[in-house]
């Protein structure tokens, strides 16, 4: 199989995936679903990112996102809607990002 059979193959595919993601209303990788700011005052935001197959990461970032950030917080959640309703939690509820995110080991 050549180059240009490969990308047409891929392309396919690609199609398929996202055909099965509208179906089952997942958003696709790397999609931010959520984005607000922190704190009114501050550079910090918190953002949903989600991973394309039905979870999501809810981060605490400070910066330029997407272009220049570093990331504070930041935790994998199994479903896109728990991954936003942390993110919710902290902007809209004054959460602490240590409470809501810090992974337990």
């Amino acid at each position: 199989m050549n180059r240009t059979e490969k990308l047409a193959e891929l392309r396919l595919l690609q199609a398929k995936v996202d055909a099965i993601r509208e179906e089952l209303g997942l958003n696709p990788p790397g999609k931010v679903i959520y984005l607000a700011s922190l704190y009114v005052n501050s550079a910090d935001t918190v953002l949903v990112e989600a991973d394309g197959f039905g979870g999501g990461t809810t981060s605490v970032v400070e910066g330029n996102y997407p272009v220049d950030y570093f990331s504070k917080f930041e935790k994998f959640f199994p479903s896109e809607s728990e991954a936003a309703d942390a993110a919710e939690e902290l902007a809209s509820h004054g959460a602490d990002p240590f409470e809501i995110l810090a992974a337990l080991a």
